[in-house]
């Protein structure tokens, strides 16, 4: 079970058994008819969505919503190239986080990046934890130490590295399964998988590092 859909510091989504075209298939129609009120539509649908996986993309606020913005221009430019082969939704954030590696790649955004190896917990040869990880799950019933949880958490998914980050957002807070989120950042789904799992590992062993403290 994910970190992130065990406690409630985040709202989350479900794993997708199927691509959901249905619910965004009227802005889709509408963005192909050139509707006037296609792009507001796009942007009150995505917008947030779009910013958290371009913030954590790039790592900083003016960058993100710079490419959303051409995010959104490109969406709405290239919609006749969409051909209904993956979910609409995946088609977005494909084009958002092509734009935001774009963006991080430039010599004014790099950045230093932990190494995950080095901070991830210590395991035996035979799986089970070389150290002991605090129950930081009865802390998410005390309401005293939400806001300790939430903060926890936010920083801690300020450090993963982007490529970690991205498939977090993508899959525990967006909903797409792990097909989806391969497809979109154009991994493999075994990719997809192990670093979702790398990254909920990392992310438990800083929030029982935050409740212990």
């Amino acid at each position: 079970m994910s970190v992130l859909a065990t406690e409630p510091v985040l709202e989350t989504g479900r794993e997708a058994t199927a691509p959901r075209l249905d619910a965004d298939a009227p802005l889709l129609e509408a963005l192909r008819r050139r509707d006037p009120s296609a792009a507001e539509r796009l942007v009150a649908r995505f917008g947030d969505r779009a910013y958290r996986l371009a913030s954590g993309i790039t790592g900083n606020a003016a960058d993100a919503e710079e490419v959303v913005q051409d995010a959104f221009w490109n969406v709405i430019r290239k919609i006749d190239t969409f051909r209904g082969d993956s979910a609409f939704r995946s088609w977005i954030y494909r084009i958002v986080s092509n734009a935001a590696y774009q963006k991080r790649r430039g010599p004014a955004n790099r950045r230093a990046e932990l190494s995950l190896d080095a901070v991830l917990p210590l395991f035996h040869e035979d799986g089970r934890h070389g150290e002991p990880i605090a129950d930081w799950s009865p802390a998410v019933d005390d309401p005293s130490r939400r806001i300790e949880l939430r903060l926890a958490l936010t920083a801690a998914m300020a450090d993963l590295p982007a490529d970690y980050q991205a498939v977090v957002l993508l899959h525990d807070v967006e909903g797409l399964s792990n097909g989806e989120v391969a497809e979109t950042l154009g991994i493999s789904v075994g990719n997809a998988k192990t670093r979702v799992h790398r990254a909920r590992l990392f992310l438990r062993k800083r929030l029982a590092e935050a409740i212990a403290a």
